[in-house]
């Protein structure tokens, strides 16, 4: 077959759909794992759909998750153009239509849409029109009168209505189709655009695309592809349509989902990288069930051919788990970059940032979790003195009571209020007193914090606090469970 080369095909429609994202994920592993090319092609063929700033978002969806391709429209190459509206203006699909129709595997088909309307049926639910090759009848010499007038047309497949169609894929295997269930596809449109599904077979074989990696919701077109290729005389490329992702319900991700793109992710607080990672995941895995995986560790370890048949699940659990362990291996000065913003948003008060990013960076699993670590930095919430109970620790109302009193002097003499030495104080009082450890620092904790948890224990928030703060939250822990 020579070099491995792959394709994205996106069409210019919004923001990148995870299922879009996998699939050119999948190609581009696809083609750098065999050394081959990835290459990123625009179908604009749907005008309609088109949304202004949909190509931009494309390049910086591909750019953030690191899938960099060796030829598209941004780039110079040979096999361009690389926008479907651009090489149509050429007149390349019509030319290969054409072509089609000279093999009498193709025909013009000038029906109205009320003709069309009326041979509707419905299968499986769904409203379809299934073509009666009305206009494959007609002669040469009337199609030309018809073509002369200016009528309105489109160009059909014409597909056989009798026998069946075989075409392998790498994932389902082979499937065979009876022709009686291939609708003669429209081919070009009468706007003069070719169809999404005619213009992917012509440039495919034109830009030299050995495999076709694409959702499994293509499987049924498929037969239709295969014989376009067999009616040009080309080589039919290799076939990995990749599994249904679902949502944790087992229905089809939406838009409404929340978590449907690729943007949505990252504005929901989670990297690039933990995204892409999960994503691979979404109907492959690796045969030592390894989970996480660099980029270029992606690129070494796929082989397409482990890919699964069955519907993944999007586990919204998971890919905060993953985005955790990234988080916890990530550099702290990249991680406070990307979390300060957070912090910041939260925290007004000149406390020291970066030690409050310390604190938050191995217990939040995506950066909007932070708000909720440490807010009570900014302001200390009203609280239930319930809270002071902990079995473990043996504490209740009364005896932190007791514990706050009987420490508070100890802490208006310590000057020092880094961590180190507060616990150091601590320590000897709980030693001298004969206490444990949470006995004291439990009622401490609470005080000064306010909440059941933390991202620290109470010197680590003292230090941040301060004294004059952490003094004030003592005694107004005193006053409340004095008050009681």
């Amino acid at each position: 077959m020579g070099k491995i080369r792959t394709r994205f095909a996106p069409s210019p429609t919004g923001r990148m759909h995870v299922g879009n994202l996998r699939t050119a994920l999948y190609a581009y592993l696809i083609a750098k794992h065999a050394g081959g090319d990835f290459i990123l092609r625009i179908e604009d063929t749907d005008q309609e759909r088109f949304m202004e700033g949909a190509l931009d978002i494309i390049y910086r969806t591909l750019k953030n998750a690191g899938l960099e391709h060796d030829e598209g429209p941004d780039k110079d190459a040979g096999a361009g153009p690389y926008i479907q509206s651009e090489r149509q203006a050429n007149g390349i699909y019509l030319d290969y239509a054409k072509q089609l129709i000279e093999k009498g595997e193709a025909y013009y088909c000038f029906c109205s849409k009320e003709r069309l309307e009326g041979l509707k049926q419905e299968i499986a639910g769904k409203e379809i029109i299934l073509y009666d090759k009305h206009c494959l009848s007609m002669g040469k010499e009337e199609v030309e009168e018809k073509l002369a007038a200016g009528l309105p047309y489109v160009i059909r497949q014409n597909n056989p209505r009798t026998g069946t169609t075989t075409f392998a894929d790498e994932i389902y295997g082979d499937i065979t189709v009876d022709n009686a269930e291939l609708d003669d596809m429209i081919l070009i449109k009468s706007d003069g655009y070719p169809t999404y599904n005619f213009a992917n077979v012509v440039d495919d074989h034109l830009m030299g695309i050995t495999h076709v990696v694409r959702g499994n919701e293509y499987l049924s077109s498929s037969p239709k592809y295969n014989r376009l290729y067999e009616a040009f005389g080309w080589e039919v490329p290799v076939y990995v349509h990749c599994p249904l992702i679902t949502n944790e319900g087992h229905q089809k991700l939406s838009k409404r989902s929340g978590h449907s793109s690729y943007e949505d992710l990252v504005d929901q607080g989670f990297l690039s990288e933990a995204i892409i990672n999960f994503v691979a995941l979404l109907g492959w895995s690796p045969s030592d069930n390894r989970e996480i995986f660099s980029l270029q560790e992606l690129v070494e370890a796929f082989d397409y051919h482990h890919m699964s048949k069955s519907p993944a699940v999007f586990d919204m659990t998971k890919l905060k788990w993953m985005n955790g362990e990234y988080l916890k291996a990530m550099d702290f000065e990249r991680f406070f970059e990307m979390a300060g913003p957070y912090i910041k948003e939260t925290v007004t008060k000149p406390y020291d940032l970066r030690k409050i990013a310390r604190l938050v960076k191995t217990r939040i699993e995506v950066f909007s979790d932070i708000a909720g670590h440490i807010d009570f930095f900014e302001k200390l919430p009203e609280y239930d003195t319930a809270m002071y109970t902990h079995k473990k620790m043996k504490t209740n109302e009364q005896t932190s009571l007791a514990v706050l009193e009987e420490i508070l002097p100890v802490l208006k003499e310590q000057e020092d209020y880094c961590n180190d030495a507060l616990y150091e104080v601590i320590s000897a009082f709980v030693k001298e007193k004969g206490y444990k450890n949470g006995y004291v620092l439990w009622p401490l904790r609470t005080a000064v914090s306010g909440k059941q948890m933390t991202p620290g224990g109470a010197t680590e928030i003292m230090e941040i606090l301060g004294k004059e703060e952490s003094l004030r939250r003592i005694c107004k822990g005193i006053d409340l469970l004095g008050g009681q």
